[in-house]
């Protein structure tokens, strides 16, 4: 059959062949999905396809393992489901409608560039797989359009995002579903853990905390009072931030990150889990640390499948391509999970890009054989701890000594997000 009157069914099959198989040629589409057509009538038919039938394709195929995802959580010892939302940023073609929608990175003359579409993806933490994606122009911020995600999200869920998502509006947007987040603290924040200690008057003032301390629960781990801002955001208007409330009870601690070969690094989180004995600063370091191993996966498969720079030429065949680049990418991982369960090993020692050959396997009659696990190997950057806070705490009040000692010690195959190159000699002497 023609794709030009094929049923959507099999434009979304050959499309997801074409995309499995690197983004490959026009010409050799005929022969993955063994159909006669041309490459003109393969593109008329998909600029027919409808957005919304992928996007509704891309729903239907989470739902599963979105239910799913409260079994992964139990067996991982935590009581709610997990969801990280992040965003990025992918290349195309040169055509003036796509340069005039997407727009091109500021450090390039006029039409010296490429377009660069921003996109803001959400998964879940767990197994990784892409729950909804959306496509905007480069300059958007992820902020402006993370509400629109929300709807996904039940009572109970826990969102996790780095230092563009922990805003005041962000926390109290969600505090009423009664989702928890765990954030990353804005790098322009101040975060002081000395009790009683004064806050700033009004925004702008240097030195010192917006925040109000409200009661300590322990060496770097505070319960403050974050104001609502004075000035509106530019992801809203008056009317909504009017309704947000004077204050919210934030939960605010710190811990160190150290790596074997790259330097200590502190990291700050802004969290609604108030409780610190149900909710330790070990577990929640874990938590936040748990899904940087996803953004690694997914560069690689862009680099695998040959997604790094779009091949579509108008605005809504970028936003297909994308679409069809994450149920690629959610097939891949579904791989994963089996091989992972059948073969009796942890999910990141299974090879991404042999579960890819896996799906590309064209033998019908004989099955593809087992994935590649990766062997284990200790002292080579596999290991990093998360250290906290031990004896006393400088900040605590004379007399006050917490002798508590805690640190987590996990097998991560490649450094955290938060190692740091290790200085070089020549950088040892400048400075």
């Amino acid at each position: 059959m023609a794709p030009p009157h094929a049923p959507p069914v099999v434009l979304i099959y050959v499309f997801l062949l074409q995309v499995l198989h690197g983004n490959t040629a026009m010409t050799h589409r005929p022969r993955l999905s063994r159909k006669r057509f041309t490459p003109a009538a393969y593109g008329q038919a998909r600029k027919r396809l409808p957005l919304a039938a992928l996007r509704r394709r891309l729903h239907e195929t989470g739902v599963p393992w979105r239910e799913n995802a409260g079994r992964l959580a139990a067996d991982r010892g935590c009581d709610h489901r997990t969801w990280r939302v992040d965003g990025s940023s992918g290349s195309m073609p040169d055509t003036p409608a796509l340069q005039k929608h997407f727009g091109q990175p500021g450090g390039q003359q006029k039409g010296g560039g490429f377009p660069v579409a921003h996109r803001l993806v959400l998964l879940e933490a767990a197994s990784g797989r892409l729950l909804d994606v959306l496509v905007s122009p480069l300059r958007t911020h992820d902020l402006s359009r993370v509400a629109e995600r929300h709807r996904h999200l039940q009572p109970g869920d826990v969102l996790l995002g780095d230092r563009g998502f922990c805003s005041y509006a962000h926390l109290a947007g969600l505090w009423p579903q009664g989702v928890p987040v765990v954030f990353r603290v804005h790098q322009k924040q101040i975060v002081d853990f000395r009790p009683y200690r004064r806050a700033a008057q009004h925004e702008g003032a240097a030195g010192r905390p917006r925040s109000r301390w409200f009661a300590r629960c322990g060496n770097h781990d505070q319960l403050v009072l974050w104001p609502r801002p004075q000035t509106v955001s530019r992801t809203m208007t008056p009317a909504p931030h009017a309704a947000l409330p004077q204050y919210i009870v934030v939960r605010e601690l710190r811990y160190h990150v150290r790596t074997a070969g790259f330097r200590t690094r502190p990291v700050a989180l802004a969290t609604t889990l108030l409780n610190p004995e149900a909710y330790p600063p070990p577990a929640l370091a874990e938590l936040y640390r748990q899904p940087w191993q996803v953004e690694t996966n997914l560069r690689h498969l862009k680099q695998s499948l040959g997604l790094a720079v779009l091949k579509s030429h108008t605005v809504a065949g970028v936003e297909k391509e994308i679409l069809v680049f994450a149920r690629v990418y959610d097939l891949v991982q579904s791989a994963v999970a089996g091989a992972a369960a059948t073969q009796g090993v942890a999910r990141p020692r299974i090879s991404l890009v042999d579960a890819l050959r896996h799906l590309r396997w064209p033998l019908a009659a004989a099955a593809p054989p087992a994935l590649w696990v990766h062997p284990l190997r200790p002292g080579r950057g596999s290991t990093f701890t998360v250290m906290l806070p031990t004896g006393r705490d400088p900040n605590a009040p004379l007399g006050v000594r917490d002798t508590r000692a805690s640190q987590i010690v996990t097998e991560h195959a490649e450094p955290g997000p938060d190692a740091v190159r290790p200085e070089t000699s020549r950088e040892r002497t400048s400075s």
